[in-house]
């Protein structure tokens, strides 16, 4: 139920860029649940798309204060068409940052951290694997597990 005008429903996935501007590539993807991950597009296959931007940041509001103590990222994984990152950076509201190493598949990445307690967090520093021709990497989906704080 997502979109770039919510003021008011939560979690609210925005970006500071989105691919084109299309709808398949928009913030919310990364969080509507839908792991279809092997193309890009259409639906079943769409993705939050950075638009081959370095600077891509993706913020993901909860509304509340929230203790999280788990991420999970699902990357695109239209090889050869789609690159990956090797690593990225969250960033919480309380100025923790940590580094993630990601890996060139279509399976969920899971990382436990050690449990903080934020109302937001920022998806960014995204690290293009440098080997990789495609200039198209992108997330399918971020999951934030954990409990009302």
């Amino acid at each position: 139920m997502d979109n770039a005008e919510n003021t008011g429903l939560f979690p609210h996935a925005k970006a500071n860029i989105e691919t084109r501007g299309e709808s398949v590539f928009a913030a919310r993807n990364a969080i509507d649940g839908c792991y279809a991950n092997s193309s890009h597009g259409n639906w079943p296959y769409q993705s939050w798309g950075i638009n081959q931007d370095p600077n891509a940041e993706l913020t993901l509001d909860f509304g509340r204060a929230v203790r999280i103590d788990r991420l999970v990222f699902t990357i695109r994984a239209d090889f050869p068409h789609d690159s990956w990152w090797d690593h990225v950076t969250v960033t919480f509201d309380n100025g923790v940052e940590l580094l993630f190493d990601l890996e060139k598949t279509a399976e969920r990445q899971c990382f436990d951290i050690a449990p903080v307690t934020v109302r937001w967090l920022k998806f960014h520093r995204l690290h293009k694997v440098e080997d990789d021709p495609s200039p198209f990497p992108a997330l399918t989906q971020i999951e934030v597990c954990g409990t009302e704080a």
